[in-house]
């Protein structure tokens, strides 16, 4: 699987644009003349898929399809009952499914089911298992490789000492494709002391395991936490300052959470992996579009995938963008993901004005 670089960007937005004025004339979902897109975004502990990916794919899917009414649903990070969900709108007849799986094993049969009722499935960010007609995400791979790239930048002089992996949530395909893209960097590189996985994603939970890592270890030994987002990271932080940790380590993240990036101006965190979530929805709202019309999407995909019941499932896949402190400003800030009002309150006014993000 490979990365989309610039020119790819280029290339896809080039398509994307021409897709949006194409049109909506198809008919097909729950009456004559209407398409419907079934939208199943997998929960609300992390907080991208809430404040941008649903808002930015039904802005998308409205642009592309004026015509086209988008149904939602919110797994609460159940799988049982985004099974239900899915379930459901394969019952009401949707046009087209994009599914971000919270569980792909228990999501196959629904899957299969939406395959059996000629309901085409894009998986949207993390790679669903059974008969998926596309699939659309960031690389996850690279991802895990900026981790450890910055984490091990971030270490200095400390670098061969000892690192916590605070992972993802297994049932999720996307964590153990961040935490192989990591180890191929730490490996050799780093003593890796302990290794957990993160139910959830959730913070509570990253905390609770990095309390029991220092109380095991002892605060002097952790050199650097290799967090997989920024909920984890925000979680192990407060471990680490509850335990009265100074001065912290590096502590990794990804998604570019709002609180994040004010953390990494603070000096709490080190970075965190900037996906801009733009491109991504709009590369799957395309996809489920031309899907939801009876198109073939060839023009829109850039690679390949295979899954582990599924090969060459056609795919985009974005490249991330690692971010330090001084990087926010011509990343998040000049992509117009947070403004400078927005990152720096009264309180961090000192530390964005040494970050250099002034007005």
């Amino acid at each position: 699987m490979r990365g989309l670089g610039l020119r790819g960007v280029a290339g896809l937005l080039a398509v994307l644009l021409a897709v949006s004025l194409a049109g909506c004339t198809d008919s097909g979902g729950e009456g004559e003349g209407e398409l419907t897109v079934g939208l199943l975004l997998p929960s609300r502990a992390v907080p991208r898929w809430e404040k941008s990916d649903k808002p930015l794919i039904e802005k998308r899917v409205r642009e592309l399809c004026p015509e086209c009414t988008v149904v939602y649903a919110n797994a609460e990070n159940d799988a049982a009952s985004q099974r239900q969900q899915m379930n459901s709108m394969i019952t009401r007849g949707v046009s087209v499914l994009m599914l971000d799986v919270v569980d792909p094993k228990a999501l196959r049969s629904s899957v299969r089911a939406a395959h059996r009722e000629g309901i085409p499935v894009v998986a949207y960010d993390r790679l669903a298992e059974g008969p998926i007609s596309g699939f659309v995400s960031f690389d996850g791979a690279q991802v895990g490789r900026l981790q450890g790239q910055a984490l091990l930048e971030g270490m200095g002089a400390r670098a061969g000492g000892g690192v916590v992996m605070m992972n993802g949530d297994p049932s999720s395909p996307n964590a153990a494709w961040y935490e192989g893209g990591a180890r191929s960097v730490l490996q050799d590189e780093v003593r890796i002391l302990k290794s957990y996985n993160t139910l959830g994603w959730r913070t509570e939970n990253a905390h609770d395991h990095m309390s029991a890592a220092i109380s095991d270890l002892g605060p002097s030994r952790v050199d650097g936490v290799l967090a997989a987002n920024d909920s984890i990271a925000a979680g192990v932080i407060s471990a680490l300052k509850s335990a009265r940790v100074s001065p912290l380590p590096p502590v990794t993240g990804q998604d570019a959470d709002l609180d994040a990036v004010q953390r990494i101006v603070e000096g709490e965190q080190y970075m965190t992996v900037y996906k801009p979530f733009r491109l991504e929805t709009e590369a799957a709202a395309a996809m489920a579009v031309a899907l939801a019309r009876g198109n073939d999407i060839d023009a829109l995909v850039t690679t390949k995938v295979d899954s582990p019941t599924t090969e060459n499932v056609p795919a985009v896949l974005l490249t991330p963008t690692a971010v330090t402190r001084e990087t926010i400003g011509r990343t998040l800030v000049r992509d117009g993901v947070y403004t400078i009002d927005q990152i720096c309150t009264p309180k961090l006014r000192p530390a964005c004005d040494r970050a250099g993000l002034t007005r």
